[in-house]
């Protein structure tokens, strides 16, 4: 990951949505970005064998930023998280067996390295998925550890066995092997009355963690993939690394940290808690910069509630507290909001395929302070729920043109055939899903006070109004949702407010936003960023 940049750049009021003039800007935190989730095997196939590759994402890099700044073309992405691509027996590759190499259906090594230089070009940061709860059961390490077992201690300084014994091999003490069987622990199979905890799996054999060779193969792990180039890590399952003990998680996710800052100070590291806002808060405390707000998403979080109630005043006041609440912990805390993602019905689904909704969904998401996350897809109305594996299924780059589309995981039972149109028809389409996204992005980006900034709410007196100011760098904005289906007027006193006019604006339902005598205009459903 870059240093942070200084950005001077100054772009005049325009009424169009999207557009906006932005302040001088002294310093931008590279941390801060639009990320995009990426499930490789399911994103864009390059040699037409059904399965997506690291290929193909560097043939589609374009769409997701071409390099240009001015450009309109592509969605505005500057960072990518890759899901799992080391090796690994399964399709979700979410249990490795070997954390030094790409899986030969995604590529080689020279792919990746590939595709770093080419995000390099469009200055978008790249992290990848590190699995350190669990390996696979297919797993070299694995594989010796249970060897070993059947093999008594030899009980001399150098084992005298070809084969060593349970005492000489140290990938025994990289596992929790017991002769007692637990909670979560599985047999290994072989006449030894040996057991050994995979809580998520018996395939997902847990690592020890209280093991110090186990931390010198994490710190070989995260230097060889910042050697590679990658901006960071998104760090899969901590809340289970020692399962129910939080205090143990974070001082786990402390160590982490260490290795990967100390060797890369500005490194970015992201970690899944899914638990409630409380269990969260703790895990903060490990000075990770970033964890899902999960209290946020899927079908019942914050962002489908304030649609469906259309209480704007509660959600702005929420998002103040919980950026208080994380920054009060860690200084420099970045919330990462996301609407879906892998694990969770796609979000087109529960908001009822309601193109109106989608889009207030993008909207409110989208202008959270903090890192957005979008699920690959999530940006053309694609849908998946039930199974894991119908919540991956092929990116729909156009529905006439089948080229590059990957077939769906095995084991789906479900598919994308009643999306209506792809990426290449929706691009066409001005009122698309996918245009309002690459709109939405655009005014974030142009704004970077919305991702950066300290949130204040403010309550206009209008339960439908979500409206809040935020402030970085000694420039502010104020960010307006109209979530009724009403057409709204505030006042918005220069006296009271302090501003220049409208930054740009986004309506889900269509109509025009317009700030005139101290009077804002607020068409049903829409976003304004005044500054």
């Amino acid at each position: 990951m870059k240093k942070a940049v200084i950005a001077l750049l100054i772009v005049t009021i325009s009424m169009l949505s999207g557009c906006s003039k932005r302040a001088e800007v002294k310093e931008i935190d590279d941390k801060y970005k639009n990320y995009y989730e990426i499930f490789v095997g399911s994103f864009y196939d390059s040699d037409e064998n059904g399965i997506g590759d690291i290929n193909g994402i560097i043939e589609k890099l374009d769409y997701l930023n071409d390099g240009d700044r001015k450009s309109d073309n592509d969605l505005g992405i500057n960072g990518i998280w890759l899901m799992p691509i080391m090796p690994s027996p399964t399709y979700h590759k979410y249990d490795v067996t070997d954390y030094l190499g790409i899986d030969p259906q995604y590529g080689t090594m020279e792919d990746f390295e590939k595709l770093v230089k080419e995000c390099d070009k469009r200055d978008v940061d790249l992290i990848i998925d590190l699995v350190l709860n669990h390996t696979s059961a297919q797993n070299p390490w694995f594989i010796s550890a249970k060897k070993s077992l059947t093999v008594e201690p030899c009980g001399k300084e150098i084992c005298a066995y070809s084969e060593p014994c349970r005492d000489h091999n140290k990938y025994v003490k990289y596992y929790n092997f017991s002769q007692e069987k637990f909670s979560g622990y599985h047999s290994v199979g072989m006449p030894t009355g040996w057991y050994y905890e995979g809580v998520f799996w018996d395939q997902m054999p847990d690592l020890n963690l209280d093991n110090e060779e186990v931390w010198k193969e994490i710190e070989n792990i995260s230097r060889f993939w910042l050697d590679k180039g990658v901006s960071g890590f998104r760090l899969d399952a901590v809340t289970s690394y020692y399962t129910g003990n939080v205090s143990k998680n974070v001082e786990a996710l402390k160590k982490i940290n260490s290795i990967t800052k100390n060797y890369k100070e500005d490194a970015y590291v992201v970690g899944e808690a899914w638990a409630d806002a409380g269990t969260i808060t703790n895990y903060y405390e490990s000075g990770i910069d970033s964890f899902f707000n999960f209290p946020c998403s899927d079908s019942n979080g914050l962002l489908v509630n304030t649609i469906r109630n259309k209480n704007g005043v509660d959600f702005a006041k929420r998002v103040e507290e919980w950026q208080k609440t994380i920054k009060g912990i860690k200084e420099n805390a970045v919330d990462a909001p996301f609407l879906s993602n892998h694990d969770m019905g796609r979000s087109a689904g529960f908001l009822m395929r309601d193109l109106t909704k989608e889009k207030m969904g993008a909207s409110l998401y989208l202008m959270m302070p903090g890192n957005s996350f979008i699920y690959y897809g999530e940006e053309i109305g694609m849908i998946g729920s039930g199974k894991d594996e119908n919540k991956r299924l092929p990116m729909v780059w156009s529905i006439e043109d089948k080229k590059g589309i990957t077939n769906a995981p095995s084991g789906a039972t479900s598919d994308n055939g009643s999306i209506e149109a792809g990426v290449m028809e929706q691009e066409k389409d001005k009122e698309s899903l996918l245009n309002f996204y690459k709109e939405a992005i655009k005014l974030k980006n142009m704004n970077p006070e919305i991702a950066r900034g300290t949130v204040s709410a403010i309550d206009i007196g209008n339960d439908s109004i979500a409206m809040y100011s935020c402030e970085y760098a000694e420039s502010k904005v104020y960010v307006v949702h109209n979530l009724s289906d009403d057409e709204i007027k505030i006042d918005f006193e220069k006296e009271d407010f302090n501003y220049s006019g409208i930054s740009g604006y986004l309506t889900a339902a269509g109509g025009k936003a317009v700030l005139k005598n101290n009077v804002l205009n607020l068409p049903p459903t829409s976003t304004v960023i005044i500054r």
